[in-house]
């Protein structure tokens, strides 16, 4: 049996399993190329502990765990792409707390390792706080693209500061270029891109317990610093000068055709901020680090928040307790289990103890020194919030603010529709 060295409670957990040979059930939401990606990790487990794991993946998981875990047959894992879900189930004591010392063990491992502990951390069935998920697999957000060849024309370097990012924007402007292609068009989900825009500006304009308290409504969707962040957004979608085809056009234009702008001659914007699967819509042949790149949507020097970063991600969660379901969290602290995927597709991690040579993908290596360096990670705030409000109001008035509409009135109607949730 191959053997894997783990410290702490990792070590604990694992090493008990290793005595009796269980069967550790994993339902989640990937299918097809990812779904084989974490097969491969999860045969990893099962080498070193013994265990014989199953997963099964569905594209409707959020429905079916829900239907699964009412009924008396939950898997022993669910891997949650919504912390909100999660947090819902250990309200009414339908997850076990992962073992002791975990909390302690993101907190020394992962970048930003706090941010973690607290986005696994909900009110159990008792009222208290207890560690619940585990956060592996991580999405990042906080990222614009832009074309080298384009910056090298125009003598244009790369801003390190949110002050540094407007006055590059100013000096497109003052040369005749247009800085930014926004486009908000999602169909029936338009106005989505927007709100990661307010998301990634909260966290650059206030504190992450102001997000935190926003997420939970603690801090009502019209307080004046939301207000605040949403005009933010309004500096950029709104100012015509900024924006490829006019304020005018932002609300209009699909999200996956708004970074073509990027690749036409002469461009048509030379910024494009948007989460890391936004290649995808690049023209067809496009070289991610060559024709295309990225860097960190930054931070404002002048108001010392740090470096933080938005993203979404997976949390895997024990809905069915057994041993191995504890050695598999124990098994995702190891390296092994980040340095596996990482060297497929599709993967970042916060771990600071991984090898980073071992992405196959040296983009992806490059996305990860980004979260590596985060001094906050918050979760994308959509997604935690009320399905009315984050997948409704929050969607459709980005979309009125950018069409012209006061961003208090804007803030006050979403708060509406939040209080009408409840």
């Amino acid at each position: 049996m191959k053997h894997v060295l783990l410290t702490g409670a990792a070590a604990l957990a694992l090493t008990a399993g290793m005595a009796s040979a269980e069967q550790v059930t994993v339902f989640g939401p990937w299918l097809g190329p990812d779904q084989e990606n974490a097969e491969k990790v999860l045969a990893g487990f099962a080498a070193a502990s013994g265990h014989d794991v199953r997963y099964v993946g569905s594209d409707s998981f959020e429905q079916q765990i829900m239907v699964d875990v009412e009924a008396g047959s939950a898997p022993n894992i669910a891997v949650f792409p919504q912390p909100g879900l999660a947090a819902g189930l250990a309200s009414r004591g339908l997850l076990t707390p992962l073992a002791e010392g975990t909390d302690d063990w993101i907190r020394e491992n992962y970048a930003a390792g706090q941010s973690w502990v607290d986005l696994g951390t909900y009110a159990g069935a008792d009222g208290a706080d207890h560690l619940y998920a585990f956060s592996y697999k991580v999405d990042l957000k906080s990222l614009v693209w832009y074309v080298p060849e384009n910056f090298e024309d125009a003598g244009y370097d790369i801003p390190n500061t949110m002050e540094e990012l407007k006055a590059l924007s100013d000096q497109i402007v003052a040369d005749g270029g247009t800085p930014w292609c926004i486009g908000l068009g999602s169909g029936g989900a338009t106005g989505w891109p927007a709100t990661d825009w307010v998301e990634d500006l909260m966290l650059r304009t206030q504190t992450p317990a102001d997000y935190d308290a926003w997420v939970s409504n603690e801090m009502k969707f019209d307080d004046p610093k939301v207000v605040a962040a949403i005009e933010e957004f309004g500096a950029f979608a709104r100012n015509d000068a900024y924006v490829a085809g006019g304020a005018g056009a932002v609300a209009s234009t699909d999200f996956r055709d708004s970074p073509k702008g990027l690749f036409s001659s002469p461009p048509q914007c030379y910024m494009h901020r948007m989460a890391s699967f936004i290649p995808a819509f690049f023209p067809e042949g496009t070289v991610v680090g060559e024709d295309a790149d990225f860097f960190y949507f930054p931070a404002y020097e002048g108001k010392d928040l740090g470096k933080p970063v938005l993203g979404a991600g997976t949390v895997w969660a024990i809905t069915n307790e057994n041993q191995a379901a504890h050695d598999l969290i124990a098994y995702l602290q190891t390296t092994e289990a980040h340095e596996t995927w990482m060297g497929l597709k599709g993967f970042l991690t916060p771990h600071k103890g991984v090898d980073t040579s071992k992405f196959s993908d040296p983009t992806l290596g490059k996305m990860n020194e980004i979260l590596l360096n985060a001094t906050t990670f918050r979760f994308d705030a959509s997604d935690l919030m009320p399905a009315a409000v984050g997948q409704g109001s929050f969607w459709t008035g980005m979309v009125d603010y950018a069409g012209g509409k006061d961003a208090a009135a804007v803030a006050g109607e979403i708060q509406d529709s939040w209080d009408a949730a409840k």
